[in-house]
Parts: structure tokens; C-alpha cells; sequence
């Protein structure tokens, strides 16, 4: 007699994850990539608070050289470290597929191309604008570190390195602190305030290695993403509009560094 086909391995009771699943698979996440970041940044900002001078004296680098004077072992290091930042969005890829749903779900596919340009362009003119004289403005009242967003040397690949670095942090950051972290909160039961400040905290707290400024102005971004995404159901917009201003940031300061006055440098 033929035996009756049990239970897919690894498939939920009745098709739905558990909430206990839900809740371990989550924190895994963040423990895996920007919740342990934002730990890390925590420890970075004590360090800085510690030391003798303020805060604006003192510098925090990005996409800095892996490899000083062997370029093609740097490059090698670089796109090994955007590879590798980007396993967890694979991660969130599968436990979305699990459940039957997939990035579409939370707004990360091609169906929507062009509005997502238009909006995410929109948005980071807005926050591009305030976000750099908020910048200027918190490291002159001495909440901030200098921000040295780029710290590469001049090689073929700088520029394209700094441009995949860019679009590496936005699809991390909008992928899980936006659309994964609050579908996730919102099957935990969280309310609909509890995971926007979740959310927005979460954000706020792996900025803290550049101070208190960085702190707060990913904070304020971190909410209007939250509301932008509930109102669109959609990282795509905010997706682009992270790499916009990432690109912006780290190539406008490749190009600026030591030539106007007005972008501070170490």
C-alpha cells in the first residue's frame, strides 16, 4: 500500500511560519548584518566620546583602502566585501520564497521601473539638499565626526567601486530595515508606531560611528522612509533614492575633497 505523502521538509504547520520562527528568524538577520553593525557603531561611538579633543577634531572613513600599494589585490578585497554585505538580502530572498511570497512582496522587482526612478530621484533631492547642511551644521556644533566618505586611492576602478558600494548599502539598508523588518514586525503584532521606531532606531543606531549627528539625521530619515514605504508599498523609490545619495556622497567627495572650502576634510 502506498504510503500518504507527509509535510514538505522544512514547511511550516498549515503553510505559516510560527511566530517563535519569525521572531529567531529576525534577529539571525539583523545579528548577521545591520544589527551587528549598529552594535559595532555603538562601541566605535563610546571610543570617540572617550577620547581627549571634541568630536568634530576626529574622522570616520568609508570604502577605505583593504590593500595600500597592490591595487588589483585592493580591488579583489572591495568587491569581496559589497559580495559579501549583500548574503543577508540573499538570506531574506529565501525565507521570503519560503513563505511563498519573494522580494516582489515588499517592492524590490522590475515591475515598476520608472516610477520608482521618478520617486527615488524626487526623494534624494529633498533629503540630499537638507542632509548635507545638517552634516555641516552638527560637526560645527561639535556633535559629529569628519565624514570622509571615501579614502580610496586614484586607479581605474575607483569611481565604479564607489558607485557598486553605494548601491550595495541601499539595497542592504532599504531591503531589510524597510521592507523585511516591518513585514516581519507586522506579523510579530507590533503596532504600526512600535515598528516605525524600531525601524527608524535600528538605522539611526549603525550611523552612531559618525556621532550624534549622524544619529539623529538617519533617525529623521529612517521615519519618512517608514512612511513613504506604508504609503507605497514599495522599497524600489527608496532604494534608488539611497543610491543617489550614496553615489552623490562618495563620488561628489572623491571630486571636491581639498578643492572648496566649505567640505570639511581629516
Amino acid at each position: 500500500m502506498q504510503a500518504e505523502p507527509g509535510p514538505m521538509a522544512g514547511s511550516f504547520p498549515k503553510g505559516e511560519p510560527a511566530r517563535r520562527t519569525l521572531r529567531d528568524e529576525t534577529l539571525l538577520v539583523l545579528a548577521l548584518s545591520l544589527g551587528a553593525s549598529g552594535v559595532s557603531a555603538l562601541i566605535s561611538f563610546v571610543g570617540s566620546v572617550t577620547k581627549p579633543g571634541g568630536l568634530r577634531d576626529q574622522a570616520a572613513t568609508m570604502n577605505a583602502s583593504a590593500a595600500p600599494g597592490r591595487p588589483w589585490l585592493d580591488l579583489a578585497w572591495q568587491l569581496f566585501g559589497i559580495t559579501t554585505a549583500l548574503v543577508p538580502v540573499a538570506l531574506v530572498a529565501h525565507f521570503l520564497l519560503r513563505e511563498r511570497a519573494g522580494l516582489g512582496t515588499i517592492g524590490f522587482d522590475r515591475t515598476r521601473p520608472w516610477p520608482d526612478l521618478g520617486r527615488g530621484t524626487a526623494i534624494a533631492a529633498v533629503i540630499g539638499s537638507t542632509g548635507i547642511v545638517f552634516y555641516l551644521a552638527a560637526r560645527g556644533l561639535g556633535f559629529n565626526l569628519t565624514v570622509v566618505p571615501e579614502a580610496l586611492p586614484d586607479v581605474w576602478w575607483k569611481y565604479p567601486v564607489l558607485v557598486l558600494s553605494a548601491l550595495q548599502n541601499a539595497i542592504l539598508e532599504e531591503v531589510i530595515v524597510v521592507g523585511y523588518l516591518l513585514r516581519r514586525l507586522d506579523q510579530l503584532g507590533w503596532t504600526p508606531m512600535a515598528a516605525l521606531a524600531g525601524s527608524s532606531v535600528l538605522r539611526g543606531s549603525y550611523h552612531l560611528y559618525q556621532g550624534v549627528g549622524g544619529f539623529l539625521g538617519n533617525l529623521a530619515m529612517g521615519v519618512v522612509f517608514v512612511l513613504l514605504y506604508r504609503r507605497w508599498g514599495r522599497v524600489g523609490p527608496l532604494v534608488v533614492a539611497h543610491s543617489l545619495l550614496d553615489i552623490g556622497a562618495f563620488v561628489g567627495y572623491a571630486l571636491l575633497a581639498g578643492k572648496v572650502d566649505w567640505l570639511p576634510t581629516p
